[in-house]
């Protein structure tokens, strides 16, 4: 599958994988800033913003779009940077071809299953906006926040609201309710990724935990781990100077 993507910047390339519910814009706060240095490729995985959509939402799957990408743009070995589900894609991607890329950076996510649903709430009110025939954001808004409390969590679903459409998502919202299980697991990858890796946890988050570490460990023996205090899952967000720091040194480092 061919990826929308935008590219900016020059030097050793490097791509940023949004997470659920999103799309490139989501992460151009640490995009923008990357690219006076890198040649940065933010990308719409399938079934958000304006990629392709599809039945089949396997990390396997998505992992191949990101090849796929790196093949059609002729990359060198690029650093992955993914934010929790895009996390995942970046690690699977590096189990399925370690040799064609360089490093990862994993914002806030383990290699390991969820079993708490998460997004319960988020489903009922996106599937609610839908029904509800919302044509305009503030109407979406109100409608969504019957189910979503937090007004931060709305603006970020909300960027993905298509006003006047009868469609008003951009991500495929069917196929990611039905894959929804499938995304909060994780498959593992085939083989231990030796590259350069870097975790960063938001602090208050409880996504990436003390007892996850063995799985990191056996899954990426070079990894480290760095932690935003007072964050939570959206540390990008929340602290982008911090974030966009981490980042960076960690790409002066290995490139």
């Amino acid at each position: 599958m061919q990826l929308n993507f935008r590219r900016q910047g020059q030097g050793r390339p490097v791509i940023v994988i949004h997470g659920l519910f999103g799309s490139l814009d989501n992460l151009n706060g640490l995009s923008k800033p990357l690219s006076e240095h890198f040649d940065v490729i933010a990308v719409d995985v399938r079934n958000h913003g304006l990629s392709p959509r599809s039945e089949h939402m396997s990390y396997h799957d998505m992992a191949r779009d990101i090849l796929q990408l790196i093949e059609q743009l002729q990359l060198d070995k690029p650093v992955l940077i993914g934010h929790s589900m895009g996390g995942k894609m970046a690690m699977m991607t590096a189990g399925l071809a370690p040799a064609s890329i360089h490093g990862l950076v994993v914002a806030d996510i383990a290699p390991v299953g969820y079993t708490q649903a998460r997004h319960d709430g988020v489903f009922q009110g996106l599937k609610a906006v839908a029904a509800a025939g919302c044509r305009d954001r503030k109407t979406a808004d109100e409608v969504l926040s019957r189910y979503v409390n937090i007004a931060g969590v709305r603006q970020f679903l909300l960027k993905s609201f298509v006003p006047n459409s009868t469609d008003p998502w951009r991500f495929n919202l069917p196929v990611l309710f039905d894959h929804y299980q499938g995304i909060m697991n994780w498959p593992g990858v085939s083989q231990p990724y030796e590259g350069p890796v870097l975790f960063i946890k938001g602090g208050d988050s409880d996504y990436l935990l003390p007892e996850h570490q063995p799985e990191v460990a056996r899954q990426f023996p070079n990894a480290r781990a760095k932690v935003i205090p007072g964050t939570g899952h959206w540390l990008h967000a929340e602290k982008p100077q911090l974030f966009n720091r981490l980042v960076q040194d960690f790409l002066t480092e290995v490139s």
